[in-house]
């Protein structure tokens, strides 16, 4: 038996088909890359939102989406030219793909809306990498956006998978910025205006060169006035404005540092309590 007669034609296939299929493996390779870099370029030209914390969201969102676009298309046309060098016929799977597609198409009504409701929610710029946002029951930071689903995890480590065709309100709360939005009870014998300027003295504090979350306060406190009048206290509404994501830590410190504050003035925090009258 001679080794030489099953060799030849298994080198000629290499150095034929074989070579030409490798070109078309390293040409989709160096395609792929190519078009990333330019879809890249193209979504941070249009992206001009300066270089703040949103840029890089949208950047990184829209980034990832028309990658995975790219992906696809670029692998789909050299899987067909690689089926073409193998002399398979693509008339018939070409056939078969579209009778197979509009039967998914009649089938999977909500992967088409899922794809729909994604490709809005990216135009409009409703949700971004990064973001916290609270959809269809759901909330937490935005881990991954596709046109089809979005992904969240909560404080919890919890991860929820949600289509996009099943979310009808977002509530974005770290989009462009944010409000630390705060309900203080003092004492009904306090006096409010007192109160008030005791508030902003120890805003005013986190805002000074000592104070750690001094970068990612925005603007002065804003004292919304007294609320309303509940059984044990009457509530002074404020709010103060941060950087998406950052009202969180800003509350939790002005919370600690205003209770620090009312101990020394002495100023009341009451907690619910009933006052029984005999008669």
């Amino acid at each position: 038996m001679n080794i030489s007669e099953y060799l030849d034609p298994i080198v000629q296939w290499l150095g034929s088909v074989g070579l030409r299929i490798l070109i078309i493996i390293v040409i989709a390779l160096i395609a792929m890359w190519l078009l990333k870099k330019l879809t890249f370029r193209l979504v941070k030209t249009f992206s001009r939102e300066g270089k703040s914390d949103a840029y890089y969201k949208r950047l990184n969102t829209l980034n990832g989406v028309t990658g995975n676009i790219v992906t696809v298309a670029v692998l789909a046309v050299a899987l067909f030219t690689i089926l073409g060098e193998l002399g398979i016929a693509l008339g018939p799977i070409l056939t078969a793909a579209g009778v197979i597609g509009v039967a998914i198409g009649f089938g999977s009504q909500q992967l088409v809306q899922d794809v729909l409701s994604g490709f809005f929610i990216l135009l409009e710029d409703q949700i971004r990498v990064g973001d916290v946002v609270n959809i269809a029951g759901q909330g937490g930071l935005v881990e991954r956006v596709t046109l089809r689903m979005t992904v969240l995890r909560d404080l919890g480590g919890n991860v929820h998978y949600i289509r996009n065709g099943q979310i009808g309100v977002i509530t974005n709360m770290t989009h462009i910025f944010s409000y630390a939005l705060m309900d203080i009870g003092v004492a009904y014998r306090e006096n409010v205006d007192t109160v008030m300027e005791v508030i902003k003295e120890v805003a005013a504090t986190m805002r000074g060169d000592d104070s750690p979350l001094k970068d990612d306060i925005l603007d002065d406190i804003e004292i919304l006035g007294v609320d309303k009048f509940a059984d044990s206290a009457v509530i002074i509404k404020a709010r103060i404005k941060t950087k998406p994501i950052k009202q969180w830590s800003v509350m939790r410190e002005f919370n600690r540092r205003l209770k620090l504050t009312f101990d020394e003035k002495n100023i009341e925090i009451p907690f619910p309590h009933v006052t029984l009258y005999m008669g």
